[in-house]
């Protein structure tokens, strides 16, 4: 792994006996001791701590001064409503190609004379191009080179992170805000990836470790690997870019058509002006083809991603395959999400290929473990 980068807190996870694996060009921890069931349950009844400082963290200025230009830029790359966003409050983004598939998937935050952008590793820099190669000439972009992330998620995450930080007992999901601890000046938003409440703090790379050690003295905070993140995710029903989502799938298809506010629909007071608006705006219209789903297999065998779906036990074409799957720790159950025909209804019977054996599956509702957000 000699080639990969290192977070900050490479020698915290080492200290705190991470198995260290590559991920997105960096060397992460996938898991602890614990191990990864234990982390899971760990996160979803305390709060888990997990290091996502390989996450590209973007600001955005519009040259002119005006945070409203900085967000009409953006919205020529997102079909999503950046100029409706308050300031203190984030959003769940999307970049969109002109074929209406999915760039990336991201978090804007409005920051009053400013955007923050927070975007999934392995596509920072091909992110930060785009940006600026598109809105250059509009806007200040840069990367974030001198700052930590990590996120601070569970039930107790709140009464750990309040006492460093009293007032975050005051945001809500969503909110964000600058906040100060020791000298360090924290970047702190409401929000996450495993479906519960919780915390994603930006620190200055000098006060990462401190940071995270203060909050692993609490008895109710763990180190958690990327292995629970993904079991985490997965029960919450969100999607992984380059699994669930990618340059092949739409929004509407993706199931996030909730993430295209009214303003830039049909009729909307911006309506379209985005990469891709001629096929997501028909989809809106139309619906998909085929849509993201859940699925709750038979029995205790993972469908994992890649598997095919048929429609039968026998015979048949593939109807669709699963983009991620796994067992979930916190329903004690195998889980999984495949793209399938749209037509097909909740508590439909379809069968996936494990090991040469079609096993039954019935379409769910997601997420398949309810999301514990403080609103």
């Amino acid at each position: 792994m000699a080639d990969l980068k290192r977070t900050v807190l490479y020698d915290l996870h080492h200290e705190f006996g991470a198995k260290m694996v590559p991920f997105a060009g960096y060397e992460m921890p996938v898991q602890y001791p614990m191990g990864v069931l234990k982390e899971h349950l760990f996160t979803r009844r305390h709060a888990g701590l997990f290091d996502v400082s390989h996450m590209g963290q973007i600001l955005m200025t519009a040259r002119s001064g005006r945070l409203e230009d900085a967000a009409r830029a953006l919205e020529r790359l997102v079909p999503v409503d950046i100029l409706g966003l308050r300031e203190g409050r984030q959003r769940y983004a999307l970049f969109t190609n002109e074929a209406g598939g999915i760039l990336d998937d991201l978090m804007v935050a409005n920051r009053g004379d400013h955007l923050f952008l927070v975007v999934n590793a392995a596509c920072k820099q091909a992110d930060l191009a785009h940006l600026k190669a598109a809105l250059g000439a509009d806007c200040d972009i840069g990367m974030v080179e001198d700052r930590a992330l990590i996120a601070l998620q569970g039930p107790e995450a709140e009464a750990a992170l309040a006492r460093l930080v009293p007032d975050v007992a005051d945001m809500r999901f969503m909110d964000v805000g600058i906040r100060h601890w020791n000298g360090a000046e924290l970047w702190i938003s409401r929000s996450g990836y495993t479906g519960e409440d919780g915390f994603e703090i930006s620190v200055p790379n000098r006060f990462a470790e401190a940071l995270a050690r203060a909050l692993l003295e609490m008895e109710e905070v763990a180190p958690i690997g990327l292995g629970a993140r993904d079991s985490l995710r997965l029960e919450a029903g969100m999607c992984l870019y380059g699994h669930d989502i990618d340059t092949t799938t739409s929004p509407v298809e993706a199931n996030l058509a909730w993430a295209i506010q009214k303003a830039r629909r049909a009729g909307g007071d911006r309506a379209g002006g985005f990469p891709g608006a001629g096929r997501i705006l028909r989809e809106l219209a139309e619906g998909p083809a085929r849509l993201r789903v859940g699925l709750r297999p038979e029995g205790r065998a993972p469908m994992r991603e890649g598997t095919e779906i048929f429609a039968g036990a026998e015979g048949g074409a593939p109807i669709g395959r699963v983009t991620s799957g796994g067992f979930g720790p916190s329903i004690d159950a195998p889980l999984a999400m495949a793209y399938l025909p749209a037509a097909l209804a909740e508590g439909t019977t379809v069968h996936g290929e494990v090991r040469g054996r079609r096993l039954p599956a019935t379409i769910a509702a997601m997420p398949f473990h309810p999301t514990r957000y403080k609103r």
